[in-house]
């Protein structure tokens, strides 16, 4: 006849192993009810990106997840938790990169005619430019009066 059906990828309940269930943190810790003031208890439900976690990632039933949620986008909205976090990854430079960079080092540099260097005007007459800048400081001065009694 035909072939069996393949087995497709994931956790399957015939695979002989059992996980244990994960133990929520409102159980362990009595809580009764989610205030979405306690930021703390609420942070331990937020990933780093500030997702909420899954239910099988926190181990809370039904009802303890739809408070969690609830009282987290309450939160969000009075601005106790953010509604994204952003995460910065710093990565080593590669290889290409540092070649393009050298190339743009000597783009940057200053063309020579900026740089002081003698010019021909159209008489044939050679003139010099020197580029000078200055640097201004600005002191600003407060005169106090005073009173005298």
């Amino acid at each position: 006849m035909g072939k069996p059906p393949m087995k497709r990828g994931g956790k399957g309940k015939a695979d002989g192993r059992r996980m244990k269930k994960k133990v929520s943190v409102l159980n362990t810790e009595k809580v009764e009810y989610v205030d979405w003031k306690d930021v703390n208890l609420l942070r331990r439900f937020v990933s780093d990106r500030a997702k909420i976690r899954s239910r099988r990632v926190t181990g809370n039933d039904v009802q303890q997840q739809r408070a969690v949620a609830m009282a987290i986008k309450n939160a969000r909205e009075m601005a106790l938790i953010p509604y994204a976090n952003r995460v910065t990854t710093q990565r080593g430079a590669r290889r290409g990169d540092r070649d393009r960079d050298d190339r743009r080092g000597e783009r940057n540099e200053a063309p020579a005619e900026f740089e002081g260097a003698e010019e021909t005007t159209a008489e044939g007459v050679e003139t010099t430019e020197a580029v000078t800048t200055e640097t201004v400081e600005t002191v600003e001065v407060v005169e106090t009066a005073e009173v005298s009694e």
